[in-house]
């Protein structure tokens, strides 16, 4: 006969089966909301019905923790490359863009290859950080390597250089393929106060030189 205040054994162990089956249910809400959960232990062999569930569900688990180490990696990997790209592009443009501080507080910037609306707007915005940067007093854009312009990059360019002006630094361009003079002729282009010099050599010479005082630059009026 069982005395009152004691707990069967039978009791005991459906009480501890009730403790492992919410146990093992708040392990799958947990895994089904994405928390890391360690494996469960509870001691049932795999013929049990507790047991082939826990042996199920750490199964998952495992599968799940492998999955998203996998990824992890993946997305390392792909972080890493995505640097290793932009890091390339950024290199690229500096070669593409080149900024040359040929004499002291004097810059030189040629320019070759296509030039584009977006490639003109980094261009001047470089270009004026590097002017504010090496407290610049003198720049010559080169565009000896462009034959072509459209309006628009005709545009980008004059602006550029009333900007560096504006910076307190005096700019000159040089090299002006027939093409380009012709374009901002027919734009009308108002190109007061900015000096024009045949190749990037005589800009040097005359600036940097000892004829700088007195510059042989044709300029608009």
């Amino acid at each position: 006969m069982q005395h009152a205040g004691t707990v069967s054994p039978k009791a005991e162990l459906e009480s501890e089966l009730l403790t492992h089956v919410a146990q093992i249910l708040d392990v799958l809400v947990r895994v089904g909301a994405g928390e890391n959960v360690e494996m469960l232990a509870l001691g049932y062999p795999e013929t049990h019905p507790v047991g082939a569930l826990a042996a199920s569900l750490n199964e998952m688990i495992q599968s799940l923790s492998e999955a998203r180490g996998q990824s992890e990696r993946y997305s390392r990997e792909l972080q890493e490359k995505l640097a290793a790209i932009e890091a390339q592009d950024a290199a690229i443009a500096e070669l593409a863009t080149p900024i040359l501080e040929v004499w002291n507080n004097v810059l030189c910037m040629p320019i070759v290859g296509m030039v584009d609306d977006a490639r003109t707007i980094d261009m001047a915005r470089t270009l004026l950080a590097t002017i504010v940067q090496r407290k610049a007093s003198l720049v010559v854009l080169d565009i000896t390597g462009i034959h072509v312009m459209d309006t628009r990059v005709v545009d980008h360019f004059l602006r550029t250089a009333r900007a560096v002006r504006l910076l307190g630094a005096r700019c000159v361009l040089s090299g002006v393929h027939p093409n380009v003079s012709q374009t901002i002729v027919h734009m009308g282009m108002d190109l007061t106060g900015i000096e024009t010099y045949q190749t990037m050599r005589d800009a040097l010479r005359e600036l940097v030189g000892a004829g700088r005082s007195k510059p042989k630059a044709s300029q608009s009026s």
